[in-house]
């Protein structure tokens, strides 16, 4: 599958432009959301082909996020990669339960970035 629209979650603006540095080469559609409700909200809109998704943000975080699209329908198949400060083995096992298909340490190299996209 050629991804061809991404998803990037992550209350700070520096980690979205980050990461959005980090997909430059990338050909797809970026969108940007800054709170767990306000991805839920463009990925059943848009239907991203991956989301990259911070886990500790204001109102719903990353966790709660990436619980509800697991469980709706329309978005259960949108992989979530969690891109956190968080990345002890519990917090890796934690991101995988609740449905997580991964999760790249902040601070990360681009490399990280994009070689995830070649499992998709």
């Amino acid at each position: 599958m050629a991804i061809q629209k991404i998803l990037i979650c992550d209350d700070s603006l520096t980690d979205q432009t980050n990461l959005k540095n980090a997909l430059k080469d990338i050909m797809c559609l970026i969108f940007t959301a800054s709170d767990g409700e306000e991805a839920i909200t463009i990925a059943k809109a848009e239907i991203p082909d991956l989301i990259f998704m911070d886990i500790v943000m204001p109102g719903m975080d990353g966790y709660a996020a990436c619980r509800k699209l697991r469980d709706d329908p329309e978005t259960k198949d949108i992989p979530v990669i969690f891109v956190s400060s968080k990345s002890q083995r519990a917090d890796r096992l934690w991101a995988q339960m609740q449905g997580g298909k991964d999760l790249i340490a902040k601070p990360f190299e681009a490399n990280e970035i994009t070689a995830v996209l070649s499992a998709f």
